[in-house]
């Protein structure tokens, strides 16, 4: 039974950093795009980062290109989230997901989900 299992997740003040983590099991990933969704209170889920399989290619919303860093391990099969320069915009339910490639994860087709990690950052 495939799971993705985020951690990393917490309160942080305006500025600050958090990396987020996602081990997956189950399965390996090593020829998946591997990335991350957002979804606040009251909005729609919203595509985050992705990576392609062997970390050579990734891909960021406009909204954290320039603070927020995605990588992965395939010897682990986890892919991080570095956050930096954290805004309370930021804040939201991160989600970690797998998809057959960096495209159709930011088309949001994504077979697997993570269970999400709350990120909360306060002004």
């Amino acid at each position: 039974q495939v799971q993705l299992v985020e951690s990393g997740g917490g309160l942080v003040q305006a500025g600050g950093s958090l990396r987020l983590s996602c081990a997956a099991s189950g399965r390996t990933f090593c020829s998946y795009g591997m990335g991350w969704f957002r979804q606040a209170p009251g909005k729609e889920r919203e595509f985050v980062a992705a990576i392609n399989w062997s970390g050579g290619s990734t891909y960021y919303a406009d909204s954290v290109k320039g603070r927020f860093t995605i990588s992965r391990d395939n010897a682990k099969n986890t892919v991080y989230l570095q956050m930096n320069s954290l805004k309370p915009e930021d804040t939201a339910v991160y989600y970690c997901a797998v998809g057959l490639s960096t495209t159709r994860l930011r088309d949001k087709r994504v077979n697997y989900w993570g269970q999400g990690t709350q990120v909360t950052v306060s002004s």
